[in-house]
């Protein structure tokens, strides 16, 4: 969800809301939302899922609901299908806003009797218990104007003198308007949405439109959907839309509706717009498998809100900015196809769905350009000392979704991730997480996406996890350098901004322009403070840059020119690496005492090419095309790196 608000302004009325936006944007206004959190206990924030809906599964909704958009109001019918997870069940429970008045309970064809509303949680005592994994249901019928809770659960709005009426439940908010199962555990497999309306007006919701059943001067729009769906993604909107579709060319397949419900003043602006998203699509269906509900649609809702909200199939939106849809879209992979399992994790719902925004820029859709949105992701985490991704404190719902590390740091934290791995490792592992069965339409965690990525990579994550995910701050680098005729000596210095960290173990890219047109990346794979490196150089170090591509979040950091004490220069200086230039061999030869670790070969642009084990004493490099290497040996005394010509 990427979510502007402007204080005080989740349930005002708009007057209008043009489709051009800026770029840069905020997800919340903080304020407004510790304002919105002292304001009232009663919205339990803190709010995660109840123990007393834990012994059922959903199967089905039957939503069958009355809307006008002129009114603060609900009444309808909710029919559920369920499943009890245990003998002899006799309650079933739903979370559902005291507010709401239970006009009646059906059960079997007759009206339940005993049911009670408290603490937010409907109770429906059965007249006969039920037996484990016995498909059963139960419709409730009821009415009331839904509490104003979280990010404007049930509101309405004005646009250009229309009324509009929308949902957003995310994060606490379904139980405000519709008795359901609130929680990031059990997904309803299907849902039909029937909602009875003024003949003026459109309803937008998930899955397909069936029908638009007729009834005098009001229409019932029938949409289904048939993928499982969390509580939370379900949504309508109600208002005088006007209509039309764009449509995703599929490769060997039907192409995908992109249907668009937008406020008649903005039809010409919005057509032009959401052009976008076509494009946008196709990248995503290449980079992380087709579309996830392909064989429904993806569309696009506006709403009287000053961002977006990626509810299954159907986004809800502002305004259809190129980063808005970029954002809203990926969600429909990283957030609704998988999950967040809790709102600890909710970066692998937020955080994906920025990284993807920033992807579109890399491949050169959309206004900006990749190094801006870098460093404005770098910059916007960086401008706090402290904050973990991970969230400790889910009773915030400003905290959840903070844009600077929900969102910006989440980012960047799978930016990294793919510069430790390397594109086709970290892609490649995105897309196992993605696609795993157990996954799939379904919740993960953060330690499913760090299992496929170890899986794919072979590397072991749990440091990086433990410092990027768990822990707070980020480094500031020092880099002192000197030169000693052919040899270049490199010390790598690092504070962190937190005291939750200790150190950040990072491979570290730095640019080196040396004498003859030579221009060179090398990559330090720093693993203690004070860190000192060799590296043999054909020419004079002329410019130094300092992470030039921006793969690390990181604040003032320092490259100078000097010498520094050098106690295990001497064993380092008498590594060798010969011949060079080399053709096909190349031979290592390191002095007593010195124990070779691991070495790795690394293309000129920094790329790790190769590895071998510590007991190796020549490499293979015939394979590489002619040009610059450079040789990494990891030794008991540090780190040797040694600049290799191949002809």
């Amino acid at each position: 969800m990427k979510k502007w608000i402007l204080a005080g302004l989740l349930l005002a009325t708009l007057n209008t809301l043009g489709t051009a936006q800026t770029e840069e944007w905020v997800c919340k206004d903080q304020e407004a939302i510790t304002a919105m959190e002292r304001g009232a206990a009663e919205r339990q924030l803190n709010f995660r899922s109840s123990a007393l809906t834990d012994d059922y599964d959903i199967k089905y909704h039957r939503l069958e609901w009355n809307i006008n958009p002129n009114n603060y109001y609900i009444s309808g019918t909710v029919t559920t299908y369920f499943m009890p997870k245990e003998a002899n069940f006799v309650a079933l429970h739903f979370d559902l806003a005291n507010t709401l008045q239970v006009n009646s309970v059906i059960f079997h064809g007759q009206e339940v009797e005993t049911y009670s509303q408290s603490n937010n949680t409907l109770t429906i005592n059965l007249p006969n218990s039920l037996s484990m994994a016995e498909l059963d249901s139960v419709s409730v019928t009821y009415e009331g104007a839904p509490p104003s809770n979280g990010f404007g659960s049930f509101a309405q709005a004005t646009h250009s003198g229309n009324p509009v009426l929308w949902t957003l439940s995310e994060p606490y908010g379904a139980r405000d308007w519709w008795p359901c199962k609130q929680d990031l555990s059990d997904k309803i497999d299907s849902i039909d949405v029937l909602v009875r309306t003024p003949v003026a007006y459109k309803v937008a919701s998930n899955g397909l439109l069936q029908e638009i059943i007729e009834d005098g001067n009001e229409h019932i729009y029938h949409w289904k959907h048939r993928y499982p769906i969390p509580a939370y993604l379900i949504a309508i909107a109600v208002t005088n839309y006007a209509e039309y579709s764009d449509f995703v060319p599929v490769e060997n397949g039907a192409p995908i509706e992109v249907l668009n419900y937008v406020f008649p003043e903005n039809l010409a602006d919005a057509q032009q717009a959401t052009t976008a998203t076509v494009e946008i699509m196709q990248l995503f269906n290449e980079l992380f498998g087709l579309y996830p509900f392909a064989e429904e649609k993806y569309g696009h809702a506006q709403f009287g809100w000053g961002g977006g909200m990626e509810h299954q199939t159907m986004s809800f939106m502002g305004g259809f900015s190129h980063l808005l849809q970029a954002h809203e879209l990926a969600h429909q992979w990283f957030g609704n196809k998988v999950t967040c399992g809790s709102w600890q994790d909710i970066w692998l719902n937020e955080g994906f769905a920025t990284y993807l925004e920033g992807l579109t820029y890399q491949y050169d859709l959309g206004p900006n350009t990749w190094n801006n949105w870098l460093s404005g992701k770098i910059n916007h985490v960086t401008s706090a000392p402290d904050g973990s991704v991970f969230v400790y404190d889910t009773s915030s719902v400003s905290r959840i979704f903070s844009s600077r590390l929900s969102y910006s740091k989440g980012a960047m934290l799978l930016h990294m991730l793919r510069w430790k791995l390397g594109d086709e490792a970290f892609f490649q592992g995105v897309r196992n997480y993605v696609d795993a069965p157990e996954l799939v339409f379904g919740y993960a965690k953060s330690e499913d996406l760090k299992g496929y990525l170890e899986a794919e990579s072979g590397q072991d994550l749990t440091e990086f996890f433990d410092d990027w995910l768990y822990g707070q701050g980020y480094p500031s680098y020092q880099m002192r350098w000197f030169q000693e005729g052919s040899t270049l000596y490199v010390r790598l210095d690092q504070q962190t901004s937190h005291a939750s960290v200790d150190f950040f173990e990072m491979p570290v890219p730095v640019r080196f322009l040396i004498s003859g047109g030579i221009d060179t990346t090398i990559v330090f794979d720093h693993t203690f403070d004070g860190q000192q490196f060799a590296i043999e150089v054909p020419g004079n170090v002329g410019i130094v840059y300092f992470d030039p591509e921006q793969r690390i979040v990181s604040r003032n950091n320092s490259v100078t020119q000097g010498q520094f004490t050098n106690t295990e220069g001497a064993l380092l200086e008498a590594v060798q690496v010969f011949p060079n230039p080399v053709q096909d061999k190349l031979n290592l030869s390191l002095p007593a005492g010195t124990t070779l670790e691991q070495a790795r070969l690394y293309h000129a642009n920094g790329q790790l090419l190769a590895q071998w084990a510590g007991t190796v004493r020549q490499l293979e490099v015939g394979q590489w095309p002619n040009g610059a290497y450079t040789v990494e040996l990891q030794t008991n005394y540090g780190v040797v790196r040694r600049l290799v010509m191949k002809q």
